[in-house]
């Protein structure tokens, strides 16, 4: 990603009622545990296997204005940043432990138990 074609587009971390429903869904779940694996920018299409454009992009627009993710356009690509010392520092240790209980329960093929 070159700097000189660069806009983002982020929100501030919201409430923890409305970060958890953000991360409440599924499908956006699994955005962030593959954006949070990664460790950086991704481009959103790799962010989605079984869902169509529109959907995803109505999922990335739910965790932007919840504050969690950032929208990068460069050079005519779009990407995706997980804020993770944003959202840890608005609520610690939160997205840690959502996405560390979501990786636990891809490893094992099932659902986290209550």
């Amino acid at each position: 990603m070159s700097d000189s074609n660069k806009t983002v587009e982020s929100h501030p971390v919201a409430t923890v009622q409305e970060v958890l429903g953000a991360l409440h869904d599924p499908v956006r779940l699994e955005m962030v545990r593959r954006l949070s694996n990664a460790g950086g920018p991704v481009r959103c299409g790799m962010l989605y296997d079984t869902i169509n454009k529109s959907t995803a992009t109505h999922h990335l627009k739910i965790l932007r204005e919840a504050g969690v993710t950032e929208r990068i356009v460069a050079d005519g690509q779009t990407y995706a940043r997980l804020r993770s010392e944003e959202v840890d520092h608005a609520l610690p240790g939160l997205l840690a432990a959502v996405v560390g209980a979501a990786n636990r329960a891809g490893d094992s093929g099932a659902a986290p138990r209550d």
